[in-house]
């Protein structure tokens, strides 16, 4: 359909440009010319509807109210007073486009600097229009997860959390499970959502939106981000992939804590508990308070225990990430260490 709209506006601005060349000049070659030109003015201003696209739309509100003002202002300045100074100067035309260039430049530019320090929310009319610039529409696995709740609470996460009925009917059917786990997982859900309505960072809106013909969850959450031109909020790994291939753009959980977790390089010490036998022989498996994966190598033995290690490799997966390391005592036998990790288990 937008490919369609923009086939027409191409065709009218190219007939009507052959046209009007035409019956100016009395020429058939300068309608050739105009029919060039029209085709021209039709393409850039398919390129500048692109660019508007991610333009804020108070931004432009703003720059229009200032170009107005301004010219208003100039217009009353060279009606009272500057046709009175220069009524007898031949050159009146191109003062006049001057005076109205500099004045629309600055009315512009001012409008669009200083409607980014305002909040419009506050006004009725323009509510929506604040809300849909910023939209986030949570996913259930992100409501039912929780971190999004404590991440909005530091203050990072900013704007308009949108919930959908639906997505709020599937963490109530969760919570009103008769598998225990489930239910847990449901009422947490519940209690975050509780928790974010009360957050004074974003503002949640649960809306009523819907889409009958389509029966899965995913699928209508990617429907209405490209309806409110918002953004998914989400955990889910599917819905990440797909929600990107329809170009819709995707906040996902996982990545935010993947990125905020301390890099980890080899040769580092740490410890770490023995919680469980790992897949090759002799492995043990610790996990680190954020619940990274820590394989030790001939660990296996110190199950239950607290035992010193030092990583040998790091591995970044999709899923996660995952920490290899050895024994303390199986690494200095192993490796050189420098002069300040010598120094560091002195201190210790």
């Amino acid at each position: 359909m937008e490919i369609l709209i923009q086939l027409v506006l191409v065709a009218v601005t190219t007939v009507s440009s052959h046209f009007i060349v035409k019956e100016i000049f009395g020429s058939n070659l300068l309608g050739l010319i105009g029919t060039i030109c029209g085709l021209a003015i039709g393409y850039l201003i398919i390129k500048a509807e692109e660019k508007l696209k991610d333009v804020p739309l108070k931004t432009i509100i703003g720059s229009l109210t200032g170009l107005v003002l301004s010219l208003l202002i100039a217009n009353l300045f060279i009606s009272r007073l500057l046709l009175a100074i220069i009524k007898d100067i031949p050159i009146t035309l191109p003062i006049y486009v001057l005076i109205y260039f500099i004045m629309g430049y600055l009315g512009f530019r001012i409008g669009a600097k200083k409607t980014q320090t305002l909040d419009l929310s506050r006004l009725p009319l323009f509510e929506n229009m604040e809300d849909a610039e910023n939209a986030k529409i949570v996913d259930t696995s992100a409501i039912i997860d929780g971190r999004i709740a404590d991440a909005c609470e530091t203050g990072f996460v900013e704007g308009t959390f949108i919930i959908p009925q639906f997505v709020l009917y599937e963490v109530q059917h969760i919570a009103d499970s008769q598998e225990p786990m489930k239910r847990t997982r449901g009422r947490r859900g519940l209690d975050v959502i509780h928790r974010l309505q009360k957050q004074t960072f974003v503002k949640v809106k649960i809306v009523d939106y819907d889409f009958p013909k389509l029966k899965d969850v995913d699928t209508k959450l990617i429907a209405l981000a490209k309806k409110l031109n918002g953004k998914i909020l989400t955990n889910d790994y599917n819905l990440n992939k797909v929600a990107e291939l329809q170009g819709v753009e995707v906040l996902n959980v996982n990545q935010l804590a993947t990125s905020l977790k301390p890099a980890i390089l080899p040769g580092e010490h740490m410890n770490t508990r023995i919680m469980k036998e790992g897949k090759e022989q002799g492995q043990g498996i610790g996990y680190l308070d954020d619940g990274t994966m820590v394989v030790v190598d001939d660990a296996r033995k110190l199950l239950g225990k607290a035992v010193d290690v030092v990583v040998t490799s790091v591995l970044q997966t999709t899923s996660g990430r995952m920490i290899f390391a050895k024994l303390k005592e199986q690494a200095e036998g192993e490796f050189y260490f420098p002069d300040e990790y010598k120094l560091e288990e002195q201190v210790r």
